[in-house]
């Protein structure tokens, strides 16, 4: 079932932030947004009234969970109250994550904040009424990745105001959108067909296998908020998020450690004007700080024990989420939630993204070209963000085997596609050797070289074409899902990492393009080595720092 309209590919975002109910009055002195530094060489500027809604409480539901393992028998009935639709719209399905060299497997979740005012819930929570009924943005995107030992997680955000490249998304109806010709901000991708397109937009852009996703609107998180029973947040001083023409969320609260639920936690989610510098960067680090006192909470609330308590909130969660049908059953959730709740709020990361200012769309941000990659790598590859390694530690300190832990995939993660032996595998060769850039030729006869070398490696049916490409990494692309599991058998062949596998129409069968990466030599160019710790631009927090305080704008005191 479709949970989304769709919006046409240049559509603005919306206008004026909203104003919030509760505790918000005037009395906070205007004060205008600025640049500051940190993550991404500053905080990005906006234009005109906009309504920006920013929220966490994807995570809610998956922390929900966490916490209900004992009420499982108890809510078996709300299975036919789970919202469902497609996980990915896009070509480039790269397929689920993939196990180690011990058997575990790691996870990849898209949390997806909605913005859609389509109902009477929604919409009593306040906001522009020409937002009404008007399609959804992806407003909150995150990353969820769990680590194939469960010794640690990290969480990605993205700004919501990230220019991207739009991948073309095709809705199971047949409609197509097309791939964009230029940039368009991110939290559009939620209009182009529906999470599936978002996450099509994060697969194309990282290079990630994501598991799942799982997505809620804001009415959810008032309704959830009130089921916890709070969450204690701090700021340095007395806060209202009110400017004198009337925009903000509302948010008024004294300094100091204030237990927030209901409409207030909403407030405190997308509370921009009066946090920090006034921008989105500001706001994201307070969603961060929410989400691990939201875990510590859960992880020493008694009450939670209790039956009633836990079918109300088991309730709240699920009519809030709309997930991807690997999560369609209460049994999967239960699953999910029992992997989740092996690691400790200490070795949780949030992160943001590295970004950078737009040269080409004024007040936009884009990836931060280095720092965002090395950040997408790390998760690719498995890293803890927290530069703690792998291995959850014994009483002693000293970290555990990992063969000492089994597989923990889901049972909803479909088996790979096994491979046929090389000699049954057919391989067509590119030559892409110039790179993306042109900045340089391609070398001559290459593609019979390497093709010779597959041959060598037992893969007697793979032979050079005239066709060319540009790549600056040798990649393998494959047309079809029953070809899956011969296109890896190539790349683990040539030493190539599983981020190297791309499924795509563009192509018929198995083609090896052989990028700027592999000029010479009987292997591609390795590639530097992978960074230890997530970059101090990406803003770090760790899940058991109960001391972070949010710096209010100056202003916006009272």
């Amino acid at each position: 079932m479709r949970h989304s309209s769709v919006r046409g590919e240049g559509a603005p975002a919306r206008s004026g932030e909203i104003s919030g109910g509760g505790s918000g009055g005037s009395g906070a002195s205007a004060a205008v947004p600025g640049p500051r530094g940190g993550a991404g060489d500053g905080a990005p500027q906006r234009r005109g009234r906009r309504r920006v809604l920013r929220w966490v409480s994807s995570v809610l539901s998956l922390l929900i969970l966490v916490t209900a393992a004992g009420g499982y028998l108890y809510y078996r009935h709300l299975n036919g109250s789970i919202k469902t639709d497609v996980l990915n719209l896009g070509e480039n399905k790269l397929g689920g994550s993939k196990p180690n060299a011990f058997g575990q497997t790691p996870l990849n979740i898209l949390l997806i904040g909605s913005d859609a005012r389509d109902d009477a819930a929604n919409q009593a929570l306040g906001g522009a009424k020409d937002t009404f009924d008007g399609p959804p943005l992806a407003d909150v995107q995150m990353l969820l990745h769990l680590s194939a030992d469960r010794s640690n997680m990290s969480v990605v955000s993205m700004p919501r105001d990230t220019m991207l490249m739009m991948p073309k998304c095709t809705e199971p109806g047949g409609k197509v959108h097309q791939a964009s010709r230029g940039l368009v901000q991110t939290n559009e991708s939620l209009s182009r067909g529906g999470p599936g397109c978002t996450v099509a937009a994060w697969t194309e852009l990282t290079h990630i296998p994501i598991d799942h996703f799982m997505m809620i609107d804001f009415k959810g998180v008032v309704t959830m908020a009130d089921a916890i029973g709070g969450v204690p947040v701090c700021v340095q001083q007395n806060v209202e998020s009110r400017t004198r023409d009337g925009k903000g969320s509302g948010l008024k609260l004294p300094a100091g450690t204030n237990t927030i639920q209901g409409e207030q936690a909403l407030q405190w989610l997308r509370t921009r004007y009066g946090f920090e510098d006034g921008t989105d960067l500001g706001r994201t680090h307070a969603q961060h700080m929410y989400m691990n006192s939201m875990a510590r909470e859960f992880r020493k609330n008694a009450k939670l024990s209790n039956p009633v308590k836990l079918n109300s909130l088991a309730q709240a969660a699920i009519k809030a989420m709309v997930v991807d049908p690997g999560l369609d059953k209460i049994d999967k959730l239960y699953d999910l939630s029992v992997e989740l709740k092996k690691v400790p709020t200490g070795r949780i990361t949030m992160t943001t993204m590295p970004w950078v200012y737009s040269a080409r769309e004024e007040g936009r941000v884009e990836p931060k070209p280095v720092e965002a990659e090395a950040l997408f790598r790390m998760v690719r590859e498995d890293i803890a963000l927290d530069g703690k390694g792998s291995g959850n530690p014994n009483p002693d300190g000293t970290p555990s085997s990992p063969a000492a832990s089994p597989s923990t995939a889901p049972p909803s993660q479909p088996a790979a596609d096994p491979a046929a032996p090389p000699a049954k595998i057919a391989v067509s060769v590119r030559n892409a050797t110039g790179g993306k850039d042109g900045a340089q030729t391609r070398v001559k006869g290459r593609a019979d070289e390497v093709a010779a070398i597959l041959v060598g490696k037992g893969f007697t049916k793979a032979l050079s074409t005239t066709q060319t490409g540009a790549e600056d990494t040798t990649v393998v692309r494959f047309s079809s899902p029953e070809l899956a599991g011969d296109a890896a058998a190539v790349a683990t062949a040539l030493g190539l990492p599983a981020s190297a596998v791309e499924k795509t129409e563009d192509v018929t069968g198995i083609v090896l393009f052989v990028g700027k990466d592999w000029r010479t030599g009987n292997a591609p160019t390795p590639p530097p080595p992978a960074p230890t710790k997530a970059p101090d631009s990406a803003r770090p927090l760790n899940g058991d720092d109960d001391k972070e305080c949010m710096a209010i704008q100056p202003g916006f005191t009272w």
